[in-house]
């Protein structure tokens, strides 16, 4: 190979970081300058205590401490300044619908490459959980531009070895993995049941983004006759008539009920949701996520 020619990798590495470029100039230039941080800090992380003071809340009270019989003490805190963050994808076999390097997985790998870089730019920690039906990729958070990198291409080599979806087990497995309150970017196309519950845990220990990849192949499938089917996950093939109105009607029902399912569920929680088609351009929607966080300190 010619020196002068980048490899792969490093060609993916720039494409990432024109991403990267355009998620920060945009969000900046809409900001006036008053973007801190991608991952800006929701929480609070416990400091000190203090002597208990006329207008202190009784919550604030360190019983454990004041039951020395030294006085009364209150905790204080302090904002969380390291942030840790978790890129939590889906790899099942159904990420696999789509356009030629425009896949939901692409996709979805394409948001953890920008993020990723973006985390190394931020001194964030950033680690991620790849999943199907089983763990197929983690990478515990770490910090920095080799870190990325070896995200990145460890991410963008993955052959996932189970077809089959399981996003309650993916969540249960981060939720293991997880010992500090950290943001999670849970990324998938959530064709899948039984996950409210484990969802539910996660929002409630930690700060939650989801974003659902959709393609409109799910959406609106095209008239063509009566034609073989393959399902990516269970492997199957079946005959069926693409043309008939009860097909292409059943079949739009079930994109949006899985659409609206997850969505109910974000709302419910009060978690932040976006969905993304993988033949949009997902910089602009990620950026008014990011713009919207920034200005609400995150969920708090």
């Amino acid at each position: 190979m010619n020196p002068a020619t980048p490899s792969p990798f490093q060609q993916l590495v720039r494409r990432l970081r024109q991403m990267e470029i355009r998620i920060l100039k945009t969000v900046d230039a809409q900001l006036q300058g008053n973007f801190h941080s991608v991952f800006k800090g929701t929480g609070l992380e416990f400091d000190d205590v203090r002597l208990y003071q006329y207008g202190d809340e009784v919550r604030a009270i360190d019983w454990a401490v004041s039951s020395k019989g030294h006085g009364t003490f209150v905790k204080t805190y302090k904002e969380e300044r390291e942030q840790q963050v978790l890129l939590l994808l889906d790899v099942s076999g159904s990420q696999k619908v789509g356009a030629a390097n425009r896949r939901k997985l692409d996709v979805g790998r394409e948001i953890c490459g920008v993020l990723a870089l973006a985390a190394a730019r931020q001194d964030a920690q950033l680690g991620i959980l790849a999943f199907s039906d089983q763990k197929e990729l983690y990478l515990p958070p770490g910090k920095g531009i080799r870190h990325a990198y070896a995200l990145i291409k460890r991410l963008f080599s993955l052959e996932p070895e189970s077809r089959q979806t399981a996003v309650g087990a993916g969540i249960k497995q981060a939720l293991g993995l997880l010992k500090r309150r950290t943001i999670v970017l849970l990324i998938s196309d959530f064709i899948d049941t039984n996950y409210e519950r484990e969802l539910t845990m996660l929002a409630r220990k930690h700060d939650l983004v989801v974003l659902q990849l959709l393609d409109k192949r799910e959406r609106e499938f095209p008239p063509l006759g009566i034609i073989p089917l393959h399902d990516q996950e269970s492997g199957r093939t079946v005959w069926v008539n693409t043309s008939a109105q009860s097909f292409r009607e059943r079949y739009r029902a079930t994109y949006e009920q899985n659409r609206e399912q997850i969505g109910q569920i974000c709302r419910r929680h009060r978690t932040e949701y976006l969905s993304i088609a993988t033949d949009t351009d997902f910089i602009p929607q990620l950026v008014r996520l990011f713009r919207q966080r920034n200005q609400r300190g995150g969920r708090g």
